[in-house]
């Protein structure tokens, strides 16, 4: 992607927080830079998710906590969608588990909600310029994890597998057939570099984060 100069147009950018006074506040931010175009906000996850799925920007800023999916479902639901925003996450982050997080879900930026504006700033232009930024971790470790390689749909599979169901009730549960749930698995054994359901399920229960959980779509 060509870096933004200042001929470029404008990063055009959604914003998304449940408390009306920071939405506003974020909102003149935004407004008032000339090197961005707010296209909208929204004060709940679905109401973003609608938003963009009408009119695609390039960045998306939420809140972690974000009414009523939250940013992680929030992202995790978009990823995999053509016409999704990049993503930039804030949130408080103390014990700098939510930016590792928030990359495991598939944002592309974290700032955490005590960093001065101009670094939220910088990062949603970054992030436009396809960049990841995520203070204090290392992004090529991360992005390695086989993890963050894994679909919504895979992360469910490997999690309904945690709780020993068998293929058929796999295939029952996420309305697919036999074949597909075979399919799938197949992909995902690959992923994580195992050969077998009880690897899987180790794999799993070795690296689930604190507050990860997924659901059949």
């Amino acid at each position: 992607m060509q870096s933004l100069s200042k001929s470029a147009a404008p990063v055009s950018v959604s914003l998304a927080d449940g408390n009306p006074l920071v939405l506003s506040a974020m909102s003149e931010l935004f407004d008032r830079d000339p090197r961005f175009s707010l296209v909208a906000t929204a004060a709940t996850a679905e109401g973003f998710l609608g938003m963009v799925m009408r009119v695609p920007v390039q960045v998306g800023v939420v809140d972690w906590n974000l009414p009523a999916l939250g940013g992680q479902k929030l992202i995790e639901v978009l990823r995999e969608h053509e016409n999704a925003p990049r993503f930039v996450v804030y949130g408080d982050d103390p014990k700098r588990e939510l930016a590792r997080l928030a990359m495991l879900a598939g944002a592309a930026g974290f700032v955490a909600r005590n960093t001065p504006v101009e670094k939220l700033l910088d990062t949603c232009l970054a992030v436009a310029e396809g960049q990841m930024v995520f203070p204090f971790l290392d992004v090529r470790e991360l992005q390695t994890d086989p993890i963050h390689s894994l679909t919504r749909r895979e992360r469910a599979l490997l999690e309904a597998l945690s709780q020993g169901l068998t293929n058929k009730v796999l295939a029952r549960d996420f309305g697919i057939s036999a074949n597909t749930v075979k399919f799938h698995l197949s992909n995902l054994f690959e992923k994580l570099g195992v050969t077998s359901r009880a690897q899987a399920i180790a794999f799993y229960y070795s690296s689930r984060l604190p507050g990860e959980r997924s659901g059949p779509s």
